[in-house]
This record gives C-alpha cells, sequence and structure tokens, in this order.
C-alpha cells in the first residue's frame, strides 16, 4: 500500500467514527435504549415466570413499537405513545400491588427464592424503566415539538391506542383468573 491509500483508509475509518458518536447523540437514542431494556426485563420474565409467557409477551409489545417509530423517524408518535404506555402500566401495576409486593419480597430477601427475588427485581427495574421513560418522551417532546402546532390529534390517537392495548391485556389477565 502507498500513502495515499493510507490517508484514504484513515480518513474512511475516521467518518464512520463520527457517524458512529452521532448516532449515539441522536434524540431519542436514550428512549431507545431504555424501551430496548424493558424489553429484555420481559422477556427474562418470560422465563421466570411461565404462567404468564403470553402476559409478559404482550406487554413488550408497545416498547417494540416504539423502537420501530423511533427507527423510522416517527419519533413524534414515539415520544407520545412511551409516557401513556408507561403511566398506566405504573398505575395498574400499582393497583394490582405489584410493586409494593416487589419492595416488600426484597426487603424480606432471605425468605424466598432466587427466581422470586429476581421477579421482584425486575419488576422494580420495570418501573423505573417506566418513570425514566415517561420523563425522557416529555422532555424531548418539549425540545423539539413545543413551538408546533397543539398536538391534541397525536393525544387522541395515542390515549385510543393505549386504551385498547390495556383493555385486551386486562381481559386477558382475567380470563386466567380461575372462577370459583
Amino acid at each position: 500500500m502507498n500513502r495515499q491509500e493510507l490517508t484514504v483508509l484513515a480518513a474512511a475509518d475516521d467518518s464512520s467514527r463520527h457517524r458512529q458518536v452521532s448516532g449515539l447523540l441522536k434524540p431519542g437514542r436514550n428512549v431507545a435504549i431504555l424501551a430496548g431494556a424493558q424489553i429484555l426485563c420481559f422477556l427474562v420474565l418470560t422465563q421466570l415466570e411461565p404462567r404468564f409467557f403470553i402476559i409478559h409477551l404482550y406487554q413488550l409489545i408497545p416498547y417494540v413499537a416504539i423502537l420501530i417509530l423511533l427507527g423510522c423517524g416517527q419519533a413524534r408518535w414515539a415520544y407520545m405513545l412511551g409516557p401513556l404506555v408507561s403511566v398506566v402500566w405504573l398505575c395498574l401495576a400499582f393497583m394490582a400491588g405489584l410493586l409494593s409486593s416487589a419492595v416488600e419480597r426484597l426487603r424480606t430477601f432471605g425468605n424466598f427464592g432466587a427466581a422470586e427475588n429476581l421477579v421482584a427485581l425486575l419488576a422494580l427495574a420495570t418501573a423505573m424503566i417506566a418513570v425514566l421513560i415517561t420523563v425522557l418522551c416529555r422532555i424531548h417532546w418539549v425540545k423539539e415539538y413545543s413551538e408546533c402546532a397543539p398536538s391534541w390529534r397525536a393525544f387522541l390517537i395515542s390515549l385510543g391506542i393505549v386504551v385498547a392495548y390495556y383493555g385486551i391485556l386486562l381481559r386477558w389477565f382475567w380470563d386466567m383468573i380461575p372462577n370459583g
């Protein structure tokens, strides 16, 4: 190789490094990472709680949708959907006693098996991720879309999707409870 070929290769290497660094700094990258972490938590829960396999798989659908929306350049919809899905999940988890039960299990760490402790830890991790997604989506929304026209349409469509999604989830969960 001559000197000119090495210079061209070095320049190409620098531009690819620059693209990788700028890709990490893209708006919404942190939301995508959190959505991926939430998907991972639900996938681990499918293994730890096989009787809720379908429920946990269903729970990761909105987070896959957020990743797809961000990947397709539809951040506006991802930033609207993320907080709605996360807040409703937090409310349902709180009303079902999931979060208080997880805290109690971790407080009495030695009284339960390793799988139960890991489930409790993952429940709290998913709650923290949901809070972070909510906050980050709202921050990105304000930074990127606050000057735009009011977004009632996006909000109402996203709210309709979330209500339908959780309605189906609650129906499935209700059908799993034995009658009697």
